[in-house]
């Protein structure tokens, strides 16, 4: 039988791990490393969130006096803030000064000498060269339409944004308590038309529809200004200045306020594992040095991303991301972090190539420990400032303590991306005949975690569907997408790609370790790949935006892929079934293809089967009735309707060998899940 209590609130601590055992040292030595350096950057002294205020020192700021500006540049000879202001001459009232004894260059401005919306850039002198350069603190950079040279622009509205909702209003929340529910989204290419989209228009477009599909956050991409449009923002110029191709700041200030009154917690793409390499709009030789913020020599390249790697063992680097950290919860009051490459930042070859299949390769020397103590101390800072931030890494390696509390030695992240999941998906709907999925490998593919750790599952992300790869739904029907999605049309593609498509989806959501992620359309099984516009494809947006109206028409099939996955978060929320749970297995039974777990009060029932249905079928209960809450094989859903609505089910008992239990017979078409609450 199966307990009554399927708690997971209370993880195991980290060194429980018994094969932690022999590496107990370097895991406590690591920590310890982290407290140290916070030691030392503090002086002992307050927290560590304090520390982390570069942004209110560097940069250009108004004062009472008039402006003042500051610039880290150790390796410059001189620096002028050239602009609008100075009509871009190299002006002597405009030429900054070293601070005695410090690397930090600095000049005060009268209040007049400089106006909002002016536009300027630094000119670096240093030993032997020049370079125009965007200020590393930089608030708002935007992009020359006829040049397409970026310049920071000058950015103090006479009315500041004033904000309605602090914090993200409970009441009006869809969560119920429940765990978090993300919605993973592109500001830029969440429209239908052949465009880049504003930060209004998914405020006023797309936010409705994540609430009305029941998800309670919002993940967005590409929030910190990138070059170039097709890196999906992991490639950053400036990391202290919203994308400005999508708006002001105040236009993401009200998608974040709006989100916020509608009960929607939001957290961003922050992107600390490199950066871009261009040196007049980025930090690449800055200050005419390559290792200013990076590594110097080959470590401070990442070849197979073309970009720049940080150096995080230097204090100036850790004040400036640290400071990254602290801001964005601040000036727009972003409810936390997805952090991008993690496992690039841990391993000194980026993990390329490496199969993590041991212990000992999280202990072997490839570690980059101040990778790891930056992150540790990155989750100190957000969680000091912001104690309901939300934090999940992006880390492929499994690395043990990602998602483990800083007191247990861990780096302090709330949930670890669960990045193994799509690729078994993919892999099954790819490579192995649907009479060969075996059941007791999904549900372990499903609920494969540390027990010291909560993660982030899903069946795709954005990454799965990036140019050379497909939706998880076109996997599975391919060219039918195109010709096969009438409501009237029920072709064996198309019917078995929207059967497995639900169930893929209800089954992961069910084992989910923490929290569940899906991409923007994903939902409603958005066709094809995602692919920006660039001079390879003619600068086409036809891959670059998401078609709603497929989701929205009744004649489509499209339609009833988004009102399952609509059902499917209404029932679990509504049963706060993921709130401090686990799913305990019932069944695996790999020769019917059924598979059977318990979690948070509701029993899921599935049937891969591509052609045995199941009359009477027994499944293992507590005793009691059962009421069938949610049918994968609903006619509105896109299914065939073959099982009767408003079903309630009471328990049987018989002995098995000396035992007593209890079951319950159910009606299971072939490729059909159902979801039973305990009445």
């Amino acid at each position: 039988m199966f307990p009554m209590h399927d708690s997971h609130d209370n993880r195991k601590r980290l060194l429980d791990d018994p094969y932690l055992a022999p590496y107990a040292d370097a895991v406590r030595g690591r920590a310890a490393h982290a407290r140290a350096r916070a030691r030392e950057l503090t002086g002992g002294k307050g927290r560590l969130a304090d520390w982390a205020s570069a942004h209110e020192y560097f940069g250009l700021h108004r004062t009472p006096e008039g402006w003042v500006f500051r610039e880290w540049a150790p390796h410059a000879t001189a620096i002028w803030l050239v602009g609008d202001f100075s009509k871009w001459q190299l002006l002597p009232r405009f030429k900054l000064t070293r601070i005695p004894g410090t690397d930090v260059w600095e000049r005060t401005f009268p209040a007049r000498s400089i106006r909002h919306e002016q536009y300027y850039h630094l000119e670096v002198h240093w030993d032997g060269g020049r370079g125009e350069r965007i200020p590393a603190y930089a608030r708002r950079v935007v992009q020359d339409p006829q040049t397409k040279l970026f310049s920071a622009q000058v950015w103090e509205p006479k009315k500041p944004y004033v904000w309605k909702h602090a914090t993200c209003d409970s009441r009006q929340s869809t969560s119920g308590g429940n765990a978090p529910l993300i919605y993973e989204a592109h500001v830029g290419m969440a429209q239908e038309e052949g465009k880049v989209g504003s930060y209004a228009e998914f405020r006023d477009k797309i936010l409705p529809r994540i609430k009305a599909a029941g998800y309670n956050v919002v993940q967005l991409m590409a929030v910190m200004e990138h070059p170039y449009y097709g890196s999906f923002g992991y490639h950053v110029s400036s990391f202290f200045a919203p994308s400005s191709r999508f708006g002001t700041p105040e236009d993401l200030k009200s998608l974040v306020d709006t989100a916020h009154g509608m009960g929607l917690r939001v957290i961003m793409d922050i992107v600390h594992s490199h950066a871009v390499k261009n040196e007049r709009d980025g930090l690449s030789l800055f200050d005419g040095t390559p290792y200013q913020y990076f590594h110097d020599g080959p470590r401070g390249w990442h070849t197979a991303w073309d970009s720049r790697c940080f150096d995080y063992g230097k204090t100036e680097v850790l004040h400036f991301l640290l400071s990254n950290c602290r801001y964005w919860l601040d000036a727009f009051h972003f409810d936390g972090y997805r952090f991008d490459g993690v496992t690039s930042m841990l391993y000194r070859d980026h993990g390329l190539g490496t199969a993590f299949a041991g212990y000992a390769q999280y202990f072997d020397g490839n570690v980059d420990d101040d990778a790891w103590c930056y992150l540790a101390l990155a989750n100190r800072v957000i969680h000091e400032a912001h104690p309901r931030a939300i934090t999940v890494a992006e880390d492929v390696s499994g690395m043990p303590g990602c998602a483990a509390p800083l007191a247990d030695c861990g780096m302090g992240f709330d949930y670890r991306m669960a990045m193994g999941e799509p690729d078994y998906w993919f892999y099954l709907a790819e490579k192995v005949r649907d009479e060969d999925w075996n059941m007791h490998g999904i549900f372990h593919a499903l609920t494969d975690k540390r027990s010291d750790e909560k993660v982030v599952s899903y069946v795709e992300s954005h990454d799965q569907a990036l140019v050379g790869g497909k939706t998880f739904f076109f996997q599975l029907v391919d060219k039918a997408v195109y010709w096969g999605m009438g409501v009237d049309q029920h072709g064996l593609e198309t019917d078995r790609g929207v059967a497995l498509h639900k169930m893929a989806r209800l089954a992961t959501l069910g084992c989910s370790g923490g929290a569940y992620l899906n991409f923007m359309g994903n939902e409603f099984g958005h066709p094809e790949w995602i692919d920006f516009p660039r001079a390879e494809n003619g600068w086409d947006y036809s891959h670059a935006r998401r078609q709603w109206s497929l989701r929205d028409d009744p004649a489509l099939r499209f339609k009833g892929l988004g009102d399952f996955d609509e059902e499917m978060i209404r029932v679990v929320t509504k049963h706060r079934a993921l709130r401090g749970t686990s799913p305990v297995l019932l069944a695996a039974n790999d020769a019917d293809q059924t598979l059977a777990f318990w979690r948070g009060g509701l029993v899921f029932v599935f049937n891969f089967s591509a052609s045995n249905s199941y009359s009477d079928y027994p499944v293992l209960v507590l005793p009691g009735s059962y009421r069938r809450v949610l049918d994968t094989d609903e006619v509105r859903f896109g299914g065939q309707g073959r099982i009767a609505a408003r079903q309630t089910f009471f328990s049987e008992s018989s002995v098995v060998g000396d035992e007593r239990v209890d079951h319950i017979r159910l009606y299971l078409p072939a490729r059909t899940a159902i979801v039973l609450e305990v009445r």
